[in-house]
């Protein structure tokens, strides 16, 4: 397996379990595909600290879930554009797949964040019970829209 980051959905194999990971400066949400690819489940919230610490924690993740692909929001502009953002979500990539096997995809993740706070405030989930799942549950919402595509070919 490759870790071309060149960002093609293709290099994901056809079968196996997919990991998102919706990238924050302090927290990285995470979730994680059934083996069908059909749904997206919110795994867990990983506190960052240095990025050899949060690393070993998604090589745990990996292992432990059997994933063969991951795939990363990527917080473009709301015009399409990059900014510093991207630039720091491409270079997390670059340094994950020095120490990961896996194929690396993008997914656009704008809105991502709004459209679950706004789900989580028609559910009428409390503003610290929000902060906790907000990450892991737009993780699940980045990794939901790739497997929609993934589907649909």
């Amino acid at each position: 397996m490759s870790n071309d980051l060149s960002n093609p959905l293709e290099a994901i194999p056809a079968t196996g379990k997919i990991l998102g990971l919706d990238l924050g400066t302090k927290t990285i949400g995470v979730a994680v595909s059934d083996a069908m690819r059909y749904s997206a489940t919110p795994l867990e919230t990983i506190k960052r600290t240095k990025f050899t610490q949060d690393a070993e924690r998604l090589e745990q993740l990996i292992a432990s879930n059997h994933v063969v692909a991951i795939i990363l929001g990527l917080p473009l502009n709301m015009d399409g554009s990059e900014g510093p953002r991207v630039q720091s979500t491409r270079a997390f990539a670059r340094n994950l797949a020095q120490r990961v096997a896996l194929p690396i995809a993008f997914w656009d993740e704008r809105l991502s964040t709004s459209a679950v706070t706004r789900m989580m405030i028609e559910a009428d989930l409390r503003r610290d019970r929000r902060a906790e799942v907000v990450d892991k549950l737009a993780a699940s919402y980045i990794l939901q829209g790739a497997l929609d595509r993934l589907r649909r070919g």
